[in-house]
């Protein structure tokens, strides 16, 4: 399936498209493009040894999807309805893929066709473009291509989840790690992330005597960072930007700490720019759920008494969609209609896609053995002495998708297909559960 230059990539794909001239295409048949073509493009814009070949491959998948009506986009328009309260009843789903990421992300299209929603997001964290090896125009690729290939049509959501401030080297050299993070923005606008969650809820100083001080460098730091993406989104284009009170794993956030990033964020930011349209906070979850010394996930309470009351300050004082909630996948599957009925806008999915991979019947038990013993052997430094085997592994196989991503991505297929069918029936139940079934009309009411 490699292609062996640029030049032999139409080859690979004749019949199914040509070259007009630089920048340009035609899909001369739908049909053969969504059949072994698609495969072999996404294939290359991952795996071929040929940087030039990667990156054409990329920009073929871009053009080729505009072509069938596939284009990346910002959700910014439907959350400003849900702000000024013309849209409301359903929770957003954002999905964050960290490996077999073609497989799932066309999972989740089939599901989203069959419920007739539009109103998903696909997203990756700082911290995930690191350890699953996915930078982000190789994940907006691989997106795009599994639109293509299930005949999805319309608007895609592609979000950089927790572009975040590490808190240590904020304290040493500020500016250097804000402008770490800003190369990271320019890297995923650039790959047509139109989404981005700034989390500098790192940098809140607790010891500080009052809230909005508590809050300064955490609502200062987003400000900066939503002028600096303002600056750099293309033309026609208003990334929807997201900020975070309350880092996930923390205790409770509260009204007083939602007001003063608010206020202090508002004052802070220059006049005329679009703000942020959402808000994460903590109420109770951990990334990746509480893990128990036999491997299992500890019973975690939400608050959803808080999602409530600042779901309601932030639409109709700040007017915006509303809160998110970060770290749900690990949750019980029979709570999720609460996000709904609180008025959460935006739920994160991440750990419980990665289980379902990890633990199918059809995940080969060779490969896992490889992994875990590779986890073993080259991140010991990161078990803690109180931690069992189980809890280790538990922790870091999400490290694995990076240093296995061809193996897991070239599975053999009925496995593949295998693990795709639980991931589609999850997506189905999350469609449900967060009452986005039937809501694509709405979504191109307000996403252009």
């Amino acid at each position: 399936m490699e292609f062996k230059s640029v030049g032999s990539i139409f080859d690979g794909l004749k019949g199914a498209v040509r070259e007009i001239k630089e920048g340009a295409v035609e899909v001369l048949d739908e049909k053969l493009l969504r059949g072994v073509a698609i495969d072999k493009l996404i294939y290359n814009a991952v795996f071929n040894g040929n940087a030039e070949v990667r990156e054409y491959s990329r920009k073929l998948i871009k053009f080729t999807g505009a072509q069938v009506g596939v284009k990346s986009a910002s959700i910014q328009g439907l959350y400003e309805a849900m702000g000024k309260g013309e849209v409301k009843g359903f929770t957003v789903p954002a999905i964050n893929i960290r490996g077999l990421t073609y497989d799932t992300a066309r999972a989740i299209f089939r599901s989203a066709i069959k419920n007739d929603s539009g109103a998903f997001i696909f997203e990756i964290a700082k911290s995930e473009i690191g350890y699953t090896e996915q930078r982000p125009a190789e994940y907006t690729a691989c997106v795009l291509a599994a639109a293509i290939k299930e005949g999805y049509r319309g608007p895609v959501f592609i979000q950089g989840d927790h572009f975040q401030i590490n808190a240590k080297k904020f304290v040493v050299n500020k500016d250097a790690e804000v402008n770490d993070v800003k190369k990271l923005i320019k890297e995923a606008i650039d790959a047509d992330f139109f989404n981005i969650d700034i989390d500098a809820s790192t940098t809140v100083d607790l010891d500080k005597p009052s809230v909005l001080e508590q809050q300064r460098p955490n609502f200062e730091t987003t400000a900066v960072l939503t002028e600096f993406i303002r600056a750099n989104e293309h033309s026609g284009v208003t990334v929807s930007v997201g900020g975070e009170i309350g880092e996930v794993g923390g205790k409770n956030s509260t009204e007083e700490e939602l007001r003063a990033f608010m206020d202090g964020f508002n004052g802070c930011l220059k006049k005329g720019l679009k703000g942020i349209s959402k808000i994460s906070i903590q109420t109770g979850t951990a990334h990746g759920g509480v893990v128990l010394p036999d491997g299992t996930i500890a019973k975690v309470k939400v608050d959803f008494e808080t999602i409530a009351a600042l779901s309601k300050v932030s639409r109709e004082v700040y007017h915006l969609s509303g809160v998110v909630q970060h770290g749900a996948s690990t949750l019980p599957d029979d709570g999720f209609e609460l996000f709904v009925k609180k008025g959460a806008s935006e739920v994160h999915l991440a750990t419980g896609f990665q289980n379902i991979v990890y633990d199918n019947p059809a995940f080969p038990a060779d490969l896992k053995k490889e992994i875990y013993a590779h986890l073993l052997a080259s991140h010991a430094d990161e078990r803690k002495a109180t931690d069992t085997e189980e809890q280790f592994i538990y922790k870091t196989r999400k490290k694995g998708f990076g240093p296995f991503k061809e193996r897991i991505w070239t599975m053999p297929e009925d496995r593949r297909k295998a693990i795709a069918a639980e991931i589609e029936a999850k997506v189905d139940l999350y469609f449900d559960k967060l009452n986005c079934k039937g809501n694509k009309a709405v979504v191109l009411k307000f996403v252009k």
